[in-house]
């Protein structure tokens, strides 16, 4: 008995880490979160073939769960309308090295919207994924267009993963803070564009100004926890986060994959020229 009442006490102790309390009785909202709780907000979720999968549904849980006592509109883009792969196109590594990776598992997601007819946007997300490299060996900036012709009327713009890549390249992290995965090449394929962006290395995610940027993968959903709870505040988000029995990190510095990847150390990106 004794043993069980110390493990269960440890075990709080631990949660308590990643889900602190919050009752709806004594909770103050926000001027934005009262704004934001009393208005539609339309979500576009930017797709492409070789997306990483939990990039994409991690976060879209919650953003489905908010949707219920929220008035949220969701938007797939694409290229074009239509079935978007997880599984990534051929491309080459950073050795040059072709890599063809059609015998992974493909799951797909339909693009509702193409980038000339998505709808005005609150809220973009960016995820990342391996497809990237294609985009960028066939020169394909079409997901960097986008973002920069929507930055100026989009409220909040969120990345996951490589997903901050796609943003550097548009031009709209300059003088940012951010982050992104750690991961195998990930980290260094992000890092490498941009103008006097200043890349966050142990950040499970980076809150600046607009921008939320995100870790690798799982990071997504840790970050899309925090920004729900800052566009509409903890109670209703704690609902979600409960019911999907999710404990997320709520710490932005807790990042031990920075260590493990061994990119644990400041940078910031080079100047261009």
């Amino acid at each position: 008995m004794k043993r069980s009442r110390h493990v269960s006490t440890i075990m709080l102790a631990v949660l308590a880490q990643y889900l602190p309390i919050s009752c709806a009785e004594t909770y103050t909202y926000s001027p934005e979160q009262q704004r934001n709780a009393n208005r539609s907000l339309s979500v576009g979720y930017i797709v492409f073939d070789g997306y990483a999968i939990l990039d994409v549904f991690g976060p879209l849980q919650f953003l489905s769960d908010l949707s219920w006592p929220f008035d949220i509109n969701l938007s797939i883009i694409a290229k074009a309308p239509g079935p978007i792969h997880s599984r990534p196109p051929l491309h080459h590594d950073s050795d040059g090295m072709a890599m063809d990776m059609s015998k992974m598992v493909d799951a797909q997601i339909i693009a509702t919207h193409s980038f000339e007819t998505a709808p005005p946007l609150d809220i973009l997300v960016v995820p990342g994924g391996v497809g990237d490299m294609t985009l960028q060996q066939r020169n394909d900036r079409s997901i960097e267009d986008f973002i920069a012709s929507r930055f100026n009327t989009t409220e909040y713009v969120l990345s996951v993963c490589t997903g901050a890549g796609f943003l550097a390249r548009a031009g709209v992290l300059d003088g940012r803070r951010a982050t992104a995965t750690k991961a195998s090449s990930g980290w260094n394929r992000a890092t490498k564009h941009g103008t006097n962006v200043t890349w966050v290395p142990s950040a499970r995610w980076v809150h600046d100004g607009k921008f939320w940027t995100s870790s690798g993968v799982s990071a997504g959903m840790d970050m899309m926890v925090a920004f729900l709870r800052h566009i509409y505040g903890d109670p209703k988000v704690n609902n979600s986060v409960n019911n999907v029995e999710y404990a997320p990190v709520v710490d932005p510095s807790w990042d031990p994959y920075s260590v493990v990847h061994k990119v644990s150390r400041p940078f910031e990106c080079p100047r261009a020229p």
